[in-house]
């Protein structure tokens, strides 16, 4: 594993004390897609969707399980996530000492279309990857990520402006390294992967309902087996496992946003009865979801 130059521990030490100690407090609504944490102790694994996105661990380290693989990362290393996939993740290194502080900029398919609207169209591999992506942390890519966040201290005018020019600059930089195969295969209309990743986008926008494979497959172009194969290589999941965890995420976050009873909750989400939503939901969390909830309300206090 290479050291980090000098240079990328600076900037990697800016963005660190830019994130604990000069975030502005409506950083979030100033540009919706990044997203600046910290956090001063460690957890157990717990499911989390993750969006298109690139994501780096500035301080500390964290650990995603995916696929029956545990995958750790810290300042060496950033993890590129190319469509919607569950994972569970774990923060391994934090104190109140030395926090843990992280870093991840959301983008969509079409914004990184638009970005290759202007390379080569050089063939790509047809053969399915999986959605997570693990590269090496270098000056080139956290340049723009450090200007894109200090952004942030400026007015609302100058971020709408710069924002979508600096958030191309970091997409062109990562279409044209090594990540640029991973992330073009996503984007090219009518390769299998581009299909899946339509999949992916149609289950995911209408988990509540049940999932027709015949007729997804038809739409797509492809044979079920091809959909349902090439589906578990990006995702790790079958459709039907991908929509129950997609269901009882959204579900728990309905729970930790409003106040609705678990019942209510179990029919909005899809189910067809709360019990069956409550065996699922313990399955899968461990805890039914009235204690899960509480118990996640008393852990953020």
């Amino acid at each position: 594993m290479n050291k980090p130059t000098s240079r990328i521990n600076e900037i990697i030490d800016e963005l660190v004390d830019f994130i604990l100690y000069q975030t502005p407090i409506d950083a979030e609504n100033k540009i919706p897609s990044l997203d600046l944490f910290s956090r001063t102790n460690t957890d157990e694994f717990s499911l989390y969707i993750y969006q298109p996105s690139i994501c780096f661990a500035l301080q500390g380290t964290k650990s995603v399980s995916f696929a029956k693989n545990v995958y750790t990362y810290n300042k060496t290393k950033y993890l590129l996530v190319s469509t919607h996939v569950p994972a569970y993740v774990k923060i391994l290194e934090a104190s109140k000492q030395k926090p843990y502080v992280g870093i991840s900029l959301k983008f969509t398919l079409e914004q990184i279309y638009d970005t290759l609207k202007d390379f080569d169209k050089n063939p790509i591999n047809q053969k399915p990857s999986k959605g997570l992506y693990f590269g090496e942390a270098n000056e080139e890519l956290l340049e723009p990520i450090l200007r894109l966040s200090k952004l942030l201290l400026s007015p609302q005018s100058h971020i709408d402006f710069m924002s979508p020019l600096i958030i191309k600059e970091i997409l062109y930089i990562l279409l044209s390294g090594n990540s640029g195969e991973f992330l073009k295969q996503y984007v090219i209309n009518g390769s299998i992967t581009n299909k899946i990743v339509k999949a992916i986008l149609t289950i995911k926008s209408n988990f509540s309902n049940p999932i027709n494979m015949r007729e997804l497959a038809y739409q797509l172009d492809i044979s079920e087996s091809s959909l349902y194969h090439n589906f578990k290589r990006i995702t790790a999941l079958s459709p039907l496992q991908f929509q129950k965890k997609i269901r009882l995420e959204e579900a728990k976050q309905i729970l930790l946003k409003q106040n609705i009873n678990v019942s209510d909750v179990a029919f909005k989400v899809g189910y067809e009865s709360p019990s069956q939503f409550s065996r699922e939901y313990v399955r899968l969390f461990g805890i039914p979801p009235k204690k899960h909830i509480e118990q996640l309300k008393e852990n953020a206090v």
